[in-house]
């Protein structure tokens, strides 16, 4: 196939696959390696736009993005994005093919081999190296038969793996040796190294520990790695950053946690300036007076509409949208804001619901699925947020849905094709739009901070934004500085170019 390849497989979901093969992929390029990642199966509500408008997950955008490379949709040609605690959008080479129920998709997944090959092979014929993401756990026995995920895919692929622990968690000889003895002979024979990673404390304590690992699972460990402090876009719902909460912050944003959330992304532009606290709340008691509130993105908008409502949630925004506090709806979060969602097909489970009645905007759900790179700029922005009159705007949309908008744009935009359309809408102090990364733009970013200090009467000068292209480059120098510090790089070069 031309490129070597080293896969990456994890003991359990979250045991930091994504961040140990981003970090490979930097440290492979600073070696001088045209890299790539890859993962043939992702299941993510937090996804991403290429240039072509083809979809896939945001973990491997960012894994490009550290490889130095421009994300493609061949890196991820099997995304599944749950609608429910049962079922799934399918979205096959960036583009969505159906909703799936958990077991009709187990059956079907066989068929989707050769997309998955054509792609790894697209790749393996440009890149001298491809790092290969597993998913979960690759000795979920129940799960194994026409697995294309993890030991499947490293067949498929001819690539040597190492195994990821989480130390943090707990029970790390459990899961490593573990998952050794649950894999059949010639999988753990494709098992070259373990990884230890999460590790906190005086890393000699665990010495011995090393040696137990390196004698129960017969291979070396390649490495013991620290909890690294790095920040990156996150894949999905386990992420940490939706537990964190800053205290003795200037400003304090809030942002509700949809149960399908999606592309919460959005908001690390926020959350990385000093002197803003960005929490996510759950709760009507949770939510408090924030000085702004975010509607965000989600998979399932009448669902999680619903949600909303059983928590008293929808009560609660409507009482700070009155009282005069901004409130801002992005994608999903934006239909919400509206009168009315419609779904006259059954995209979303079918029938219609009231919105909350913030934005005079009614949603249709239909078929087809928009996925475009966008720029353009804010139209005459009112309320609180004035400041973003005028300001240039770049990011993505993706959604379903068309909405009817019976007030103020909120912004131009065009996707380069066509000319500028409007885009979202604008109610006082409540703001609505489809974009995803409206907030990247540090000059976005420090005119909504500066909106928002200005009426707590607090210096505008005492918080910046952050330009997040060179934040994003920083976070993921650090990150290659931790592996290549704290990994077996010969070992892993060794592991390479010998292969199976």
């Amino acid at each position: 196939m031309g490129a070597k390849a080293i896969m990456i497989q994890g003991t359990m979901s979250g045991a930091g696959k994504s961040l140990l093969v981003a970090g490979l992929c930097r440290v492979l390029a600073q070696d001088g390696l045209r890299v790539a990642p890859f993962k043939s199966q992702n299941m993510a509500l937090n996804s991403a736009i290429t240039r072509e408008g083809l979809e896939m997950g945001r973990a491997q955008a960012m894994q490009a993005e550290a490889a130095g490379i421009e994300p493609r949709a061949a890196m991820n040609p099997i995304l599944l994005k749950p609608t429910s605690d049962t079922g799934s959008q399918v979205i096959v080479c960036g583009r969505p093919l159906a909703t799936m129920p958990a077991r009709e998709y187990f059956a079907f997944k066989r068929t989707l081999t050769d997309q998955v090959m054509s792609a790894y092979r697209e790749l393996a014929s440009e890149f001298d190296v491809i790092v290969i993401e597993g998913a979960g756990s690759p000795v979920e026995l129940n799960l194994k038969r026409d697995d294309i995920v993890n030991m499947g895919m490293a067949k498929m692929a001819q690539s040597p793996v190492m195994l990821v622990g989480d130390i943090d968690r707990g029970g790390v000889f459990a899961q490593l040796v573990g998952t050794m003895m649950l894999l059949d002979e010639d999988e753990r024979a494709m098992v070259k190294a373990t990884v230890v990673n999460k590790f906190r404390g005086d890393p000699t304590l665990f010495d011995e520990g090393l040696e137990i690992l390196r004698e129960r699972c017969g291979v070396p460990v390649a490495g013991l790695i620290p909890y690294l402090d790095v920040d990156l876009d996150d894949e999905d719902s386990m992420s940490e950053r939706l537990g964190q909460r800053r205290a003795g912050a200037l400003l304090d944003v809030a942002v509700v946690r949809l149960p399908k959330i999606s592309n919460f992304t959005d908001f690390i532009a926020l959350d990385a300036m000093d002197g803003v606290g960005v929490r996510y709340v759950g709760s009507a008691s949770e939510l408090g007076v924030p000085d702004l509130l975010i509607v965000p993105g989600t998979k399932a908008t009448m669902a999680d509409l619903s949600w909303l409502r059983s928590r008293g949630l929808d009560i609660s925004i409507r009482r700070l949208a009155a009282s005069g506090v901004p409130v801002v709806g992005i994608c999903g979060g934006y239909q919400m804001l509206g009168t009315q969602v419609v779904d006259p097909l059954g995209v979303e489970g079918g029938g219609q619901m009231d919105g909350l009645g913030l934005l005079p905007v009614r949603t249709v759900f239909g078929t087809q699925k928009r996925t475009v790179l966008v720029e353009g700029a804010f139209d005459e922005v009112s309320g609180p947020l004035s400041a973003l009159s005028g300001l240039p705007v770049r990011g993505y949309e993706i959604h379903m849905g068309q909405t009817e908008v019976a007030g103020r744009s909120l912004a131009s935009i065009s996707d380069g094709s066509v000319p500028m359309a409007s885009d979202g809408c604008q109610e006082g102090n409540v703001y609505g739009c489809y974009l995803h990364g409206l907030f990247d733009r540090p000059e976005v970013t420090q005119a909504l901070v500066g909106a928002l200090l200005a009426r707590k009467g607090l210096d505008v000068a005492s918080v910046r934004a952050v330009d997040m292209a060179a934040y994003r480059q920083r976070q993921y120098d650090v990150l290659a500085d931790g592996i290549r510090t704290h990994t077996d790089m010969r070992l892993v070069h060794r592991i390479i170019e010998e292969g199976l």
